[in-house]
């Protein structure tokens, strides 16, 4: 919806204490009707109409069933004068924008409980450059109790019927976060949000990497505003079993040096999340070693009639579906059913990918010299293509399976102890967290298995700015 910022939006009765946005609301811009906009408008059902001021115009105020719609009131001018016609133009905003909207008040020392009645506030969820939202507000000035009543009630019957948003949360805080400030930028910044559009919640005490491939962006408004405004997308899933059975349920894994460096970084848990993540990555690259492996892959098919055949029916694989095998030796291999946008990948771990396109991306670096392999991890901060070596191959795919063919993950006795991995198993880094099994590991994708709250990918992988996260 094309928008323009005509002017603030501030109340025209100004003095003494009201009911205002929370911090960093802004005024909402208005937008101006197209034609084909306004024979829409003319067909749909009005369910209120009335007069508000807005700004510091005295405005005609038509309520719909998705729109609400305004328009100056001016006293008449001559026919075909150009500029009457432009400041008269017709101004709105979609019902499916606004998030809460509260009655506006102003209160003096003397008043003890509801205070004077100035009109009605409308909380409004807008759309920014780089996949970014923004929390804004419009007021409906209008001194009368009856007529605000009426269009406030109006317009809580219509929040009510949105069915995607949610009415109660629960919160999950990672207090080691962001410098450990997550819990004050929640109580500070999203909290309120929450609270101001009427959703209960229970704060518990964390991945941020899915996080931020849902949103694009790592910005805590923009991440609520997905939630308060029920934007939901379906996403991929993937199940990680062996020898039959189910191990647990992810999004991401890596397996040689992505499992390594983890199962280190986890043996210094008493080490900031910084240093001890720095710390294992440098230990693991001293230790740089190749897993001889097998692995197995079903590639993607993309034809419309197997791709809706899976989403509707079982994800096991069908028979004509022909697996193809590689083997070698591995420095790492990692399996992604999204981007996995993050601080040192800018662009993703997996920037080709999508939430919910039905495959997924297997990335294979063979053994190489170390230099060599530290300019390949370089190439996920840049904006070069960290896959344009020789020694590292991406394959688009439906299932793989990894099986390991030496003890070279095992504990030996023999050797200098072995940080990375418990007795007779390999350890495996699963969405961030450590995932230790001893035998071949089977990822099966799930298309679009769960809803989540967060915004369109396509957007988000188009977008060209980099990105850090929180």
């Amino acid at each position: 919806m094309p928008w323009r910022r005509r002017r603030n939006r501030v109340s025209a009765l100004e003095g003494g204490r009201e009911e205002e946005a929370p911090p960093e609301a802004a005024a909402v811009p208005s937008a101006l009707l197209t034609s084909p906009q306004q024979t829409e408008a003319a067909a749909e059902r009005i369910l209120l109409r009335g007069i508000f001021e807005i700004g510091r115009d005295s405005c005609d105020v038509v309520l719909s069933e998705r729109a609400l719609r305004w328009r100056p009131i001016q006293p008449e001018r001559p026919a075909g004068d150009s500029q009457y016609d432009l400041l008269c133009k017709e101004e709105f905003i979609e019902l499916k924008d606004i998030f809460s909207v509260k009655l506006k008040r102003r209160w003096s020392v003397k008043q003890q409980r509801s205070g004077t009645l100035l009109g009605i506030t409308l909380f409004i969820c807008l759309k920014k450059e780089q996949n970014k939202l923004k929390n804004s507000t419009l007021d409906l000035i209008n001194l009368s109790e009856d007529h605000c009543d009426i269009w406030f009630r109006q317009f809580k019957k219509i929040l009510a019927g949105f069915p995607n948003r949610p009415k109660s949360l629960k919160i999950l805080l990672n207090p080691q976060s962001h410098k450990k400030e997550a819990t004050q930028v929640y109580y500070q910044k999203v909290e309120p949000l929450l609270k101001l559009a009427g959703i209960k919640t229970d704060v518990t005490g964390s991945t941020n990497v899915l996080a931020h491939s849902l949103h694009g962006v790592p910005h805590v408004i923009t991440a609520t505003l997905h939630i308060i405004m029920g934007h939901v997308e379906l996403v991929d899933v993937c199940t990680f079993s062996t020898a039959g059975k189910l191990l647990r349920f992810g999004f991401s894994a890596m397996f040689g040096f992505g499992g390594r460096t983890l199962a280190l970084a986890e043996k210094y848990r008493w080490m900031s999340p910084n240093q001890r993540r720095d710390f294992a990555v440098v230990k693991a690259l001293a230790k740089l070693k190749a897993e001889d492996c097998e692995i197995s892959f079903l590639p993607f098919n993309s034809s419309d009639d197997v791709q809706e055949r899976r989403a509707q029916g079982s994800p096991k694989s069908d028979c004509n579906d022909q697996w193809q095998m590689i083997q070698g030796q591995f420095l790492n291999v990692s399996i992604m059913a999204i981007p996995c946008l993050c601080s040192v990948a800018p662009r993703g771990l997996a920037p080709n990918t999508r939430l919910n396109n039905g495959s997924m991306a297997l990335i294979i670096a063979r053994n190489t010299s170390r230099p060599e392999f530290i300019k390949h991890l370089k190439r996920y901060a840049s904006v070069k293509n960290q896959f344009n070596f020789p020694f590292v191959e991406t394959y688009t795919v439906e299932e793989v399976k990894v099986h390991p063919r030496n003890n070279t993950g095992v504990y030996d006795p023999e050797e200098e102890e072995d940080e990375t991995a418990s007795e007779n198993c390999f350890p495996w880094n699963v969405d961030g967290d450590l995932m230790e099994v001893a035998s071949e590991v089977h990822i099966r994708l799930h298309p679009r298995l769960i809803s989540l709250y967060g915004g369109s990918m396509e957007e988000i992988n188009d977008s060209k700015v980099t990105r850090e996260t929180i």
